[in-house]
C-alpha cells in the first residue's frame, strides 16, 4: 500500500514539474497573454494593485482597453467612467459595476473583464531549488506544488528542514515543512495551502 501510494505521489510530482517549466517561463514573460487566468479561476480570483486587465465591450471599440493596469490606489481609468475602484473585486463583480456606469452612455452595455497578467499575488521560493524566484499564485497551490513549479530540488536541499514564512496581520509566522513526511504520507497536514506574499526556504 505505502509502495503504491509512493508510486503516485511521484507521478504527480513528474506531471507538475512540467508544469512548472512552463510557469517559469511566463514569469520571465510578464506580458505574456498565457500567464492570463482561467475562466474557472475567475469566478474566485480578486483583483489587485498591478494586475493587467482586459476590458472589452462588445460593439464599442472606443470603450475597449487591451491593457488595463489596476494602479497602486486600486483604481483603473476607463473612459467615461474616470477612476474606478477595482481592487477587492471579482472579474464578474467589476464587469458588472463598469456595465452599471455605462448605462448611461450606451444602450444595453456589454462588458467583459479577463485578468490577462495576474502579478498583485504571488510566492515567492528561495534556497536549494533549481529555480528560485517569485511566481504568480492565480489558484490554490500547495507547497508540494511550489516545489515542482521552481523545478525540483538541488541535490544539496534539505528536504526536512524547510521552513515557510507567513505574513499574518502584523505577525510573521513560521512554519516548518518535512518534504520527506510529506512523501511518505505520514504527516500531510504539513502541506499546507499557499497564501500570497507567501515565502518558502529550502536550506
Amino acid at each position: 500500500m505505502k509502495k503504491n501510494f509512493l508510486v503516485l505521489i511521484l507521478a504527480i510530482m513528474l506531471s507538475m514539474t512540467l508544469t512548472g517549466e512552463g510557469l517559469a517561463q511566463q514569469k520571465e514573460l510578464p506580458n505574456n497573454d498565457t500567464a492570463a487566468i482561467s475562466q474557472e479561476e475567475a469566478l474566485t480570483y480578486i483583483i489587485g494593485s498591478g494586475d493587467l486587465l482586459e476590458i472589452m465591450t462588445w460593439n464599442e471599440p472606443q470603450l475597449s482597453r487591451s491593457q488595463v493596469l489596476v494602479r497602486t490606489d486600486g483604481k483603473i481609468s476607463f473612459p467615461f467612467l474616470d477612476d474606478v475602484q477595482a481592487s477587492g473585486l471579482t472579474p464578474l463583480e467589476l464587469k458588472q459595476k463598469i456595465e452599471d456606469g455605462l448605462k448611461k452612455y450606451v444602450e444595453h452595455p456589454h462588458v467583459t473583464v479577463d485578468v490577462k497578467n495576474p502579478q498583485s499575488k504571488k510566492f515567492y521560493i528561495l534556497g536549494e531549488v533549481v529555480n528560485t524566484g517569485e511566481y504568480p499564485l492565480t489558484k490554490n497551490l500547495t507547497v508540494l506544488q511550489a516545489f515542482a513549479i521552481a523545478g525540483g530540488f538541488t541535490e544539496w536541499a534539505s528536504k526536512r528542514q524547510i521552513i515557510l514564512l507567513r505574513h499574518e496581520g502584523t505577525e510573521e509566522k513560521i512554519y516548518r515543512v518535512n518534504y520527506r513526511r510529506i512523501i511518505d504520507g505520514k504527516d500531510l497536514d504539513q502541506n499546507l495551502m499557499l497564501k500570497p506574499d507567501d515565502t518558502i526556504i529550502v536550506p
